[in-house]
């Protein structure tokens, strides 16, 4: 009995491991880190043809396929999981805010961040776009800082595939 249970779990670790290889594997490539993503995917199918081979041999097995797929659901959210604690890449904000955007700038230039400012044209009149470029492991301390100055300013994140040059605040400044 314990050898069965042990098939299963055996299954569902495998595959939450391979599903969340592959998250990252993915994340890799779209953050244009290649190498890493080649290095991950190799040992990825590895892992999913081994698994895939327990599964087919026994087909008239349903737990097996039952925790195939708990695996599978599993390793998405493990995957997403282990993708934000790496956070990897860097990032462009965007933030608008009413409240004094000339001392925002100030503060988070003080902070170590590059911030460009922009004078853009909303529906009442001028408004100030501060842009920030950021690793994103740096994020939530921007957020932050950003909230407790303005907890209603509007502002928008991207990822940003490359960058050259300029000012990039990163983590332990």
């Amino acid at each position: 009995m314990l050898g069965v249970l042990g098939g299963y779990l055996l299954v569902f670790a495998a595959r939450v491991c391979d599903v969340s290889m592959c998250t990252v594997r993915t994340l890799m490539v779209v953050r244009g880190k290649k190498f890493y993503a080649a290095l991950i995917g190799f040992f990825e199918v590895i892992i999913y043809v081994l698994v895939l081979n327990k599964v087919f041999a026994n087909l008239d097995n349903p737990l097996n396929i039952i925790f195939y797929a708990a695996g599978f659901a599993t390793g998405n959210i493990v995957g997403g999981v282990i993708e934000e604690k790496l956070a990897v890449g860097v990032l462009t904000v965007q933030v608008i805010t009413m409240k004094s955007p000339l001392e925002l700038t100030e503060i988070l230039r003080k902070q170590g961040y590059g911030v460009t400012l922009i004078e853009g044209q909303g529906r009442e009149g001028v408004r100030y776009i501060l842009q920030i470029i950021l690793v994103r492991k740096m994020l939530c301390k921007l957020k932050k800082t950003i909230d407790d100055w303005d907890s209603h300013a509007f502002w928008t994140v991207f990822d940003a595939r490359q960058t050259r040059g300029g000012v990039l605040l990163r983590k332990g400044k």
